[in-house]
């Protein structure tokens, strides 16, 4: 029998189209029609293989983020988690190389680095969220702090740099691929497809949804609030895990900059996509869309050079507060 809850998760208008479901996917489709009347180059393989490429990192988080959100709360901490876990990375890939050699073996252990770390961190969010009873907001700032300190500890104030003979067999974890498709694209994909199988699929994710939508009624169902809470936030922090992956080599270095801003365009990701800021409801394939479009406003914005690079965090903070009134705006009307 399905809840009252998750029945009227999904807002309707009866006789139109459904905003929340199929809005994210008009947006995107006028936003492909602007940049090819902007530039020629923007349908090129090679530009839109670097959009989607680039999209991978914030898209796997988002995908975390989803269920995070869906369940009622918020992870402001995950930039500086990615920061922290890529700087541990090559900490370890550095110090493992003398013994292992600068091959695959020493890559596998950064990689275990990244998620072990990844994993403990959205276990101890959820932990402190569940058990010590703290707004998952307060908790996340918390730890979004201290892992940006650690971070700028470990690397002096400076840049922790990856072994040069290492960085090159990491290397094609970034630039490589299959048939033309780069592994953070795969991945990002793998991801989204096990993330909407969760959601729409399973217990856990109509789970999510009930106590997003009344946490107190979830209890009296007979749901197990904190655990679910608690898997969200491990979800979380396995995603923020996998983007950082396939994120270091890109660069092969951490810094106190290094997932800046991350949590800020993770959570503009999800909600453009249609998942509701206050809970109750959540789209992982609006999330991917929503994830897209970020990227493709950075790319055009680039392509035309009207507006600096410098306010695309203005310019998503903006978007945020433009979604949430809309949200609110539909709300007020059912």
């Amino acid at each position: 029998m399905t809840s009252p809850v998750l029945r009227d998760a999904r807002p309707r208008r009866p006789g139109g189209i459904d905003l929340k479901l199929y809005g994210p996917f008009i947006a995107l489709a006028a936003l492909i029609v602007i940049g090819v009347l902007v530039n020629p180059v923007f349908l090129s393989p090679g530009n839109i293989g670097n959009v989607l490429t680039r999209t991978a990192f914030i898209g796997i988080i988002a995908v975390g983020a989803t269920f995070v959100i869906t369940a009622g709360g918020i992870d402001l901490s995950v930039g500086s988690l990615a920061a922290f876990s890529s700087g541990m990375a090559i900490v370890a890939m550095n110090a493992t190389v003398a013994s292992l050699g600068a091959g695959v073996p020493v890559v596998l252990v950064g990689m275990l680095v990244a998620v072990a770390l990844g994993l403990a961190a959205g276990l101890v969010n959820g932990l402190v969220v569940t058990r010590g009873r703290i707004e998952a907001f307060i908790v996340t700032l918390g730890t979004m702090g201290i892992y940006r300190s650690l971070v700028t500890w470990m690397a002096d104030g400076g840049t922790l740099s990856l072994n040069s003979s290492v960085r090159a067999v990491y290397r094609p974890v970034y630039y490589g691929g299959i048939y033309g498709v780069s592994y953070p694209i795969i991945l990002f994909a793998v991801v989204a497809c096990v993330g909407a199988l969760i959601l729409y699929r399973t217990r856990f994710g109509r789970y999510c949804m009930a106590i997003g939508s009344n946490e107190e009624v979830a209890r009296y169902s007979a749901i197990n609030v904190d655990r679910v809470k608690l898997l969200a936030f491990v979800l979380q922090g396995v995603c923020v895990a996998l983007a950082v992956v396939v994120y270091v080599p890109r660069l092969g270095s951490a810094s106190a900059t290094t997932g800046l801003l991350w949590e800020l365009e993770a959570i503009a990701a999800v909600i453009i996509g249609g998942t509701m800021l206050k809970g109750g409801y959540g789209r992982i394939w609006g999330t991917v869309v929503g994830a897209v479009m970020l990227t493709l406003i950075d790319n055009i914005l680039n392509l035309t050079g009207a507006v600096s690079v410098y306010l695309n965090g203005a310019i998503q903070g903006t978007i945020i507060i433009v979604a949430v009134l809309l949200q609110r705006g539909a709300t007020a009307r059912r």
